[in-house]
């Protein structure tokens, strides 16, 4: 019997990538719901191609042309939630980026769906009522990132295995190597030139300034119920290693590969079982030397940023991704210069009240207000 999918966020650089599984291997998968933010000629392609029982866009607006027969089309919020939570999916693929994952992940637990997630805010937003939520309801969570997609591994599938630390490794992105007193003068093309990873625009600054690994750490503390202290950051610049797991023997685990998403995106729906991917196999003898260093505060003060958020808990996390998806959308308009992302963050930051993380309304309501304040240290 074929696995279901209801894939969130089709058009994006996972789901693009979750669809090419899917025709890997038609013979054991079947989507059976897309849904996007507003569509294109994208969305309307695998409209056609995949021909999902039910498509559909969050945004409002007309209907595209030519919905395929078999097809069933609808748009808005309404029919963005059905989605996530659609009844005859086995698993829901959560690879919309932003706050909408929150509402997709929390959609999909309440109708006791599997959850493969993919997306980063979810957790870092609203991993404390995301966990709560999905233990109470026996829902699984796989992850999909492939820092953590590489700690499940090494726990031979099993998040609650026990553990010493738990060690992500970070490229330190496009920009690991300009001098400090010139990352004011970056460009959003500059900091897009990842060297290892091809990913969508606003993840791909997020390396740049490593926020984004400051939000892996807090996914780490939430889908291994980990304390801030057993979750470790290590610079390698290769890309090589994924993350590793240390246990209390002395003994550390690690997971290997070239740098793809196809790995962890296809594990997430075939584990146990590991089948043919379209990566090359590793060939360490072509490897020269792997290479592993502590992160410069100096150079990545949104990493600083977020490691303060994670000790503070209750929805400053939540603020953090807020105010770093603002500033980022600034930056790649021109807005603002790179270096500005980390002092728009933490102006913000300074501006919020924490508050304890107990529904989805609060966190909406600390996302909204976040942006608001972090708009306003716009130019």
């Amino acid at each position: 019997m074929r696995k279901k999918i209801a894939l969130i966020g089709s058009t994006g650089s996972i789901g693009r990538q979750v669809i090419n599984v899917v025709n890997r291997y038609p013979e054991r998968f079947e989507l059976v719901a897309i849904a996007a933010n507003t569509g294109g000629e994208l969305f309307q392609r695998q409209m056609s191609e995949q021909k999902p029982a039910f498509a559909a866009l969050r945004a409002e607006g007309e209907t595209p042309c030519g919905v395929p027969a078999g097809v069933r089309f609808a748009r808005g919020e309404g029919a963005f939630e059905e989605a996530c939570a659609y009844p005859s999916a086995d698993v829901i693929f959560v690879a919309v980026t932003g706050f909408a994952g929150l509402k997709a992940a929390l959609s999909a637990i309440n109708a006791k769906k599997v959850v493969a997630l993919a997306n980063k805010e979810c957790l870092v937003a609203g991993g404390e009522i995301v966990m709560p939520a999905a233990k109470a309801a026996g829902v699984k969570i796989l992850p999909v990132d492939s820092e953590h997609s590489a700690i499940w591994q090494c726990l031979a599938f099993d998040r609650g295995a026990p553990f010493s630390k738990l060690i992500l490794t970070a490229s330190g992105g496009a920009l690991r190597d300009v001098p400090l007193g010139k990352l004011s003068e970056m460009t959003a093309k500059d900091a897009l030139a990842h060297p290892n990873w091809d990913m969508g625009a606003k993840i791909t600054v997020d390396c740049a300034t490593m926020l984004n690994k400051g939000f892996e750490v807090v996914e780490a503390m939430r889908l291994y119920d980990a304390p801030l202290e057993k979750v470790e950051v290590v610079m390698h610049r290769e890309s090589i290693v994924h993350s590793m797991v240390a246990f209390e023997d002395g003994a550390v685990l690690a997971q290997m590969s070239y740098p793809s998403m196809e790995v962890p995106i296809q594990l997430a729906l075939t584990y146990p079982e590991r089948l043919r991917a379209n990566v090359a196999p590793l060939d360490l003898a072509k490897i020269s030397a792997l290479h592993f260093s502590a992160p410069d505060p100096a150079r990545y003060p949104c990493f600083t940023l977020a490691l303060e958020c994670a000790k503070q808990g209750g929805d400053m996390p939540c603020a953090l991704n807020a105010a770093g998806e603002v500033a980022v959308q600034a930056f790649l308009r021109g807005q603002i210069k790179y270096t500005q992302i980390a002092e728009i963050i933490e102006k913000t930051l300074q501006k919020t009240v924490r508050r304890k993380a107990e529904s989805y309304a609060l966190l909406e309501e600390t996302d909204g207000a976040a942006r608001r304040t972090a708009r306003s240290f716009l130019p």
